[in-house]
């Protein structure tokens, strides 16, 4: 049994790793949204699902048949898994060919983008996904093979460690990424899979043969199957409400940890540790127990709805108090609750552990789509988690309370209630601390306009986007100023306050932005008054789109490509919008002639460093310019030689609309003092690369803003989140 502990162990740590690897690779190839994220893991987990269902299904069919030890056919499917570090990301490299390809002969609407990419994604991912999901019921009939050990709990002693690994795998990968890149890092995964594979058919050589079973103890305990189908029901609806929760708990808690990937991975380790800590428990509970008392099922109703009390700002906690204590007691809970759901249904039967896993996981394909496209935008984040609770709600005023303790258990179910709307009626979401706001939802994040004159600002999910700044005016008047033409249209990539885009209308040229997140440019006249007439101006564009997969599929070229990525520059999926893959998309979106301004907010040596590089090895001419305000530099760069002008000669270029808009909140005196504040500080791009000479490329395979943890001391980290609060 300790074999099948270590293979489980180490498959979790490589499922893990592959599908947060496989995420951001698709990512890079089909774009960064919200239908394309949700595609992937609802692919991912439907592979699971499938591979479960269809081997315990054959092996009820064939068992009869398998003349070979099982563990040979658990081994076969770990190289399979394995395989998938050389075919995923090449068949996802051809699958963004084919969209490409077709973009080129034919408009592609968006639905059709995504039904093909659906199709690629579920071809490319399915398969081995499968042979993931196919090891809990090929190592569960090699459990009951060997007649070792009861296997009545075999399906809890394979999750139990497999949880386990996935601990390990929710931040060593992280960790891996920062020096290997992401497809070294997927060959590390695959060695670990060979390993198992190889250890396997060598265990299953060594292996002694099947001895008869005895009666024990253990064995008296477990009993007969349940069949009840009430079990199949609490199996997707805990799926189902667990995983909801977790698309919750990352909008509740990214405004204490931050949108980096590492905050994330402490959201996913909080909840997989509990996960494990809950399946441990139940373990040692089951060796004298049988049934649990419904108040395990009502307390999910309070753990439930815990972390709105967590999250709320005028609870003094420390921000991973802030996500381990809201998150770990209702990921426990269903630590425990599920492999006992399983085991229960089971009795150790693969076919019927296949059967009950794949409902669950049907839940929890279910669970991030309900919230993230219905719960979320029409509700929030309180509303919902209340909504995904009400199960357990239902189950207060439910019967079945055993008659001995009927009393007691009603009376501390309704405790139980009471204690969880309290909660929930007195705890405010994260918006609640700003007077004066404007606050919308949809399925990719909350957003937050805030504050009065000079003073207003952008919250995207709780962290601040942008705020009024003449940087912001700049990133559009240098970029059109220095054409060696006479503009005629202009890209914005990230819409921010609409302060970029207002800027390049005043040019009176065709002016396109794109913008991720659908609720940001609806809250435009919160911060300009003039909004609905640029809006309705017939060269004004606004497009809903992640900025990368608009320049892949449209045909347009642009004088100017301005980019302004959300802020810090160590955001998740950031790195996208600085690598040298982006930029060779970018280049060919330029007109002969045209310039793309970078803007790089402020980041440490290497990250400046890296994306200089890209930069540098993607443009013959770069010139680079410190922030009007400082905090961060514009990049333009150009395949023609950038004119260079003095001040007045600039400002004689501009449209008197488009001077008298960068002059409108300073914070020189005149025009020519304006830009001069650029020019008066111009720096080289090597002297940008020397800051860190060793650094590689920002490429899309390493992200080096994304992934700094190796290279940043833990108190820079601490303090970097805390800045970002």
């Amino acid at each position: 049994m300790a074999w099948f502990f270590c293979f489980f162990f180490i498959s979790g740590f490589c499922s893990i790793l592959c599908e947060l690897i496989w995420l951001r690779l698709s990512m890079a190839q089909f774009g960064v949204t919200t239908a394309l994220t949700s595609i992937v893991l609802s692919v991912f987990m439907a592979g699971l699902g499938a591979g479960a269902l269809i081997a315990g299904a054959l092996l009820r069919r064939y068992r009869d048949r398998i003349t070979f030890h099982p563990l040979q056919l658990y081994g076969l499917l770990e190289s399979m898994i394995g395989l998938s570090a050389f075919v995923v990301p090449a068949e996802l490299v051809w699958g963004h060919r084919l969209l490409e390809a077709l973009a080129n002969h034919a408009t592609v609407s968006s639905v059709s983008y995504y039904l093909i990419a659906g199709f690629w994604l579920s071809a490319t991912m399915i398969p081995f996904c499968a042979c993931m999901g196919a090891t809990i019921p090929v190592a569960m009939f090699a459990i009951r093979s060997c007649h070792r050990e009861n296997d009545s709990r075999s399906f809890s002693f394979l999750y139990l460690a497999n949880v386990l690994g996935a601990v390990l795998g929710s931040f060593l990968p992280l960790l891996l990424i920062e020096p290997l890149g992401f497809h070294r890092t997927l060959l590390v995964g695959a060695a670990l899979n060979g390993i198992i594979a190889v250890s396997a058919f060598l265990v299953s050589r060594s292996a002694r043969s099947s001895q008869p079973r005895s009666t024990n103890p253990i064995q008296a305990l477990a009993g007969p199957i349940i069949c009840d189908r009430g079990i199949l029901v609490l199996l997707f609806t805990t799926g189902l409400a667990t995983m909801g929760m977790e698309l919750i708990w990352i909008r509740l808690f990214t405004p204490y940890v931050g949108p980096v990937v590492y905050s994330f991975g402490m959201i996913l380790v909080g909840y997989l540790l509990a996960t494990y800590v809950g399946s441990q428990i139940y373990r040692i509970w089951s060796r004298n127990h049988m049934l649990e008392s419904r108040l395990t099922w009502i307390s999910l109703a309070l753990l439930g709805v815990l972390p709105l009390f967590t999250a709320d700002t005028r609870v003094p906690l420390h921000l991973v108090a802030r996500v381990f204590v809201g998150v770990m007691p209702f990921a426990g809970m269903t630590g425990f609750l599920t492999p006992m759901l399983v085991d229960r249904w089971s009795g150790g039967d693969p076919d019927r552990a296949g059967h009950a896993y794949a409902i669950n996981v049907a839940g929890c394909i279910l669970g991030p789509l309900v919230c993230g496209f219905l719960l979320l935008p029409l509700l929030g984040e309180h509303w919902s988690v209340l909504l995904l609770a009400l199960p357990w709600f239902a189950m207060a005023f439910s019967a079945g309370y055993a008659p001995r303790y009927q009393m007691f258990s009603r009376a501390a179910g309704y405790a139980t209630l009471v204690v969880a709307m309290s909660i929930f009626l007195a705890t405010k979401d994260f918006g609640n601390q700003f007077p004066v706001r404007r606050e919308l939802r949809d399925s990719t994040a909350t957003v937050i306009a805030c504050g009065l004159g000079k003073e207003r600002r952008l919250l995207v999910n709780g962290m601040g986007v942008t705020y009024l700044t003449p940087i912001t005016k700049m990133m559009a008047h240098m970029t059109l100023a220095s054409l060696d033409h006479t503009p005629r249209s202009a890209l914005v990539i990230c819409f921010g306050m609409g302060t970029t885009f207002r800027s390049a209308t005043r040019w009176n040229i065709s002016t396109t932005v794109v913008e991720l997140v659908p609720s940001v440019p609806r809250l435009f006249s919160f911060y300009h008054e003039d909004a609905s007439q640029l809006m309705a101006l017939p060269f004004a564009h606004v497009v809903i789109d992640d900025g990368r997969r608009f320049l892949e599929r449209s045909p347009a070229k642009y004088d100017a490509i301005i980019l302004d990525p959300p802020p810090p520059v160590q955001t998740a999926g950031s790195s996208l919008l600085y690598s040298r893959d982006f930029y060779t998309v970018a280049r060919q979106r330029l007109e002969p002639g045209g310039i793309l301004q970078q803007w790089l907010p402020a980041a440490d040596a290497p990250t400046k460093a890296a994306v200089a590089r890209a930069i540098k090895s993607s443009f013959t001419f770069v010139r680079v310019f410190p922030g009007i305000e400082g905090g961060g530099w514009h990049f333009l760069a150009s395949d023609h030689p950038i004119p260079v002008r003095t001040a007045a000669e600039l400002v004689e270029r501009m449209p008197p609309g488009a001077v008298s808009d960068m002059m409108e909140w300073g914070p020189a005196a005149s025009p020519d003092q304006q830009i001069n504040l650029l020019l008066g500080h111009e720096r080289s791009i090597d002297d940008i690369i020397a800051l860190s000479p060793a650094t590689p490329t920002l490429t899309d395979d390493r992200p080096i803003n994304e992934y700094f943890m190796l290279r940043t001391p833990f108190r820079d980290v601490m303090a970097m989140q805390s800045l970002e609060q």
